[in-house]
């Protein structure tokens, strides 16, 4: 049987793991999470404007900063991702 890491270990692998990490792999997984987020909020279960209005603004501010930092297909198709997501809040605050 393998021997547990200790604690030292554990926290040097971490510190090792957040090295290579990259501020933009961060936020390009956080503009995922908000649009998938956004987009659930407006389904007819569980369906909070408020939250996906939030949604759309933090995503229309974050998707700016990653211009140059991602390939700008990548922020072409985030775009069209906000787009569609304002599309569906329109639509699912007419049917309130």
């Amino acid at each position: 049987m393998a021997e547990e890491p200790t604690e030292a270990e554990l926290a040097a692998q971490l510190e090792e793991e957040l090295r290579k990490l990259k501020v933009s792999d961060i936020l390009v997984q956080t503009v995922f999470t908000l649009s998938s987020l956004g987009f659930q909020k407006l389904g007819q279960e569980g369906r909070d404007l408020e939250q996906a209005r939030l949604a759309i603004e933090a995503l229309k501010a974050l998707v700016p900063v990653l211009d140059g930092a991602v390939p700008a297909e990548v922020i072409r198709d985030f775009n069209q991702m906000v787009a569609n997501l304002q599309l569906a809040y329109a639509k699912a605050a007419s049917e309130q």
